[in-house]
């Protein structure tokens, strides 16, 4: 049975890096239907701080029911348990703190909230029981350069991710509506710096890892945040003649 898993975990994996590239494909045709570019003909909407927990607390739920409900045996060693942490702390932020500081935001649409909803429970499991029972490390892992370029590359990408949603919420003052562009911090070389954070985050996580899971993962975000960042990207250069010329997509000074 335990084999038979494993073959099992494995084989979601490659199901997400597929879903990932069939998400760029039909994202790169008809666009990410969320926040400005959701229709708002759309009968079924969620406040976007409701959506957010919704959304993305089974990315904290699953695993906490797969490591307690489970025998967990790899936790015992502290590669799996800090890999597993990492992924934690991001959810926790996600689900728990971010979204109660969104200031208005725009309704989501109760399909966008299902989809991610169950993108969050798959990859919350394949992650979290991956790391619980199966991957394999020597305690010695933690010194190992891949584990701690990843551990770096996931810490530097969390803090990009949260400054840069920071500067995103105070681009109004009180009373202001209409949109601004955003300055400051990665703002100065990419269109969505918020989603470059979370880009080299999960990168970071998948080196951290050194697993097909980890990196699955890591491709499926990039498949999804490029083609919103392009949109972003463009959307800015349409709506300001006095866009930056120089800002790239999604990576500084590359695309």
């Amino acid at each position: 049975m335990a084999l038979a898993e494993r073959y099992l975990l494995d084989a979601l994996a490659y199901l997400e890096g597929a879903l990932g590239f069939l998400a760029f494909v039909l994202l790169m045709l008809v666009g990410s239907p969320y926040g400005r570019y959701a229709s708002q003909r759309s009968a079924w909407r969620l406040a976007a701080p409701t959506a957010w927990v919704v959304q993305e607390l089974p990315s904290l739920v699953v695993p906490f029911f797969v490591c307690v409900r489970t025998a967990a045996e790899r936790l015992r060693h502290w590669p799996n348990r800090v890999l597993l942490g990492m992924f934690f702390v991001h959810y926790i932020q996600r689900s728990l703190i971010f979204p109660f500081l969104i200031r208005g935001g725009k309704p989501t649409p109760l399909y966008s909230c299902v989809i991610a909803f169950i993108f969050c429970t798959y990859n919350g499991y394949l992650q979290s029981r991956y790391l619980s029972q199966f991957a394999v490390y020597t305690d010695d892992w933690i010194t190992d350069p891949r584990f701690l370029t990843g551990f770096v590359l996931w810490l530097v990408g969390m803090l990009i991710n949260i400054h840069s949603d920071h500067i995103l919420r105070n681009l109004r003052q009180p009373g202001e509506t209409g949109y601004k562009i955003p300055r400051g911090g990665l703002f100065e070389y990419v269109s969505a710096a918020n989603y470059f954070g979370e880009l080299v985050e999960w990168c970071g996580y998948g080196l951290a890892t050194w697993s097909v899971q980890g990196g699955a993962f890591a491709l499926f975000t990039f498949c999804i945040l490029f083609t919103r960042a392009q949109q972003h990207h463009q959307w800015y250069l349409e709506k300001f003649e006095d866009y930056p010329k120089s800002r790239k997509t999604l990576i500084p000074f590359l695309i």
